[in-house]
């Protein structure tokens, strides 16, 4: 039936909503010529439950690479064993310290309108996930962050304790397609505080967890290998380390390492950060261009609008819903 991409190809005709439905023509344009699609995230989006449409675009082959934080790397997964122990707070706007302080105290860390358990979420998978490093100190050997995290998946441990229909986790779904992820400032999460503290504690050493740089070289593998046969495009939710990181791989190797590479084929960006001064949400595409992130006829689009709105609706068009 396809009434959402309906829908909004009727009625989204202006400003930010006919934008919305240029991106979403174009991306399914650009796959169609045989393209590829890296997806990045900010924000906290695994929190706001996006893994319902983003495991679907993932098992469509509609995204073939994400870049992300290591907030929505863990929060997918917390959801998936603890949602129904999450408190959603729809007066967030009135809380008064007092009122925070009690959300702490209860072990509930708030973000926007839904609260994080620690001990059914965080702490849970904290238990798992020292196991695996110190499985790995023992064995000497040492993975990237999302790595671990396919292990955890992949060895069916936590199934009994799945508390949303596992088709709803994007990350169930990229581990099943090994899909390539990229964490850059993973340390700046829950799980990389609590691998520091064990760290601490000589439970392990830094060396079991690969580091930032070594995402960016598995980057330009990644660039380079799809970058032979396909036109690679970029849709940007937010901004941050989580888009910035990934868009630098393609200077990277034109200008540092002098090897001939095509600009990213495709870019969008859904962010709230409305044009702005020195920043990078809020830079405008063509700022790109200055940098050989893109190039003059590079398709470009932005949506200044609230990702948990706009990308469903993305997703629904590609998905032809």
């Amino acid at each position: 039936m396809a009434a959402v991409r309906d829908f909004i190809t009727h009625h989204y005709r202006h400003f930010n909503a006919a934008a919305l439905v240029d991106a979403a023509k174009a991306w399914e344009d650009h796959l169609a010529k045989g393209g590829k699609m890296l997806l990045t995230m900010a924000g906290a989006m695994s929190t706001a439950e996006m893994g319902i449409v983003i495991a679907e675009l993932i098992r469509r082959d509609k995204i073939h690479g994400i870049s992300l934080t290591g907030a929505n790397l863990e929060e997918d997964v917390f959801n998936l064993v603890a949602h129904n122990s999450y408190t959603r707070v729809p007066n967030y706007r009135e809380l008064r310290p007092e009122d925070e302080k009690a959300l702490l105290d209860k072990g509930l860390n708030r973000v926007t309108d839904t609260c994080i358990p620690e001990h059914e979420a965080m702490r849970k998978i904290e238990k798992k996930m020292l196991a695996l490093w110190q499985k790995a100190q023992q064995k000497g050997e040492r993975y990237f962050p999302h790595e671990y995290f396919y292990q955890l998946l992949r060895s069916k441990e936590l199934e009994p304790e799945y508390e949303i229909d596992p088709k709803n986790s994007w990350q169930l779904a990229a581990a099943e397609k090994s899909l390539p992820l990229f964490v850059p400032g993973w340390e700046d999460s829950t799980l990389g505080n609590m691998f520091v503290a064990g760290v601490v504690r000589g439970e392990y050493g830094y060396q079991v967890m690969k580091s930032g740089p070594e995402y960016m070289g598995s980057l330009i593998n990644w660039y380079k290998e799809n970058d032979a046969n396909s036109s690679i495009g970029f849709f940007q939710i937010g901004g941050g380390i989580a888009g910035d990181f990934p868009i630098c791989v393609v200077p990277l190797m034109d200008q540092d390492l002098e090897w001939k590479v095509k600009t990213w084929g495709y870019f969008a960006q859904i962010s709230d950060s409305t044009t702005s001064y020195g920043s990078y949400s809020g830079a405008p595409p063509g700022e790109k261009i200055t940098w050989g992130k893109l190039d003059v006829d590079t398709p470009r689009f932005i949506i200044e609008s609230d990702a948990t709105i706009v990308f469903p609706l993305v997703a629904a068009y590609l998905l032809d819903m």
